[in-house]
């Protein structure tokens, strides 16, 4: 989709992943520039792994970020917390899978888990808040009922 096609920050397509019961997965295939010299992801593409998890689960709730700056709004990361366990190298099918584990007014907490095949790579607790105009925002009275109505935990 290119940028200005009204269908493409609304919907979920299957580049974006999938959401089913409260988890989102996606795919992502470890390319050369995702690894170090040694051939091992690097650590730091984990964040951009989960970024795009996080963004697709989003997305598939037509909540892009494309939808929420039209009003001044975006969520930041605020705290991470994260356990590197086993490595992936190039040309890896890996699988983001993105829960929203809590909700509160003001801050969402996501869990996510990277995996290559059986075996589990990263785990992350990512908190984000709702930002407006460079200040912390309350989340939207419809946005707390849309993640509370997907999310079992909450």
């Amino acid at each position: 989709m290119v940028k200005g096609d009204q269908n493409s920050a609304e919907h979920c397509f299957p580049i974006d992943g999938s959401l089913s019961d409260g988890v989102h997965e996606r795919p992502v295939r470890v390319y050369f520039e995702d690894t170090d010299f040694s051939g091992v992801v690097y650590h730091a593409a984990y964040l951009k792994f989960m970024e795009r998890g996080r963004s697709d689960f989003l997305r598939c709730l037509k909540l892009s970020h494309a939808i929420l700056s039209e009003t001044g709004m975006a969520f930041g990361v605020s705290h991470m917390d994260i356990r590197f366990l086993a490595g992936a190298g190039i040309d890896d099918l890996l699988l983001v899978r993105t829960e929203l584990a809590k909700c509160s007014g003001v801050r969402l907490v996501f869990d996510q888990t990277v995996i290559c095949g059986e075996r589990v790579l990263v785990t992350a607790s990512v908190t984000v808040a709702l930002i407006k105009d460079g200040k912390p925002q309350r989340l939207p009275a419809s946005m707390l009922t849309l993640f509370k109505a997907i999310s079992k935990s909450i």
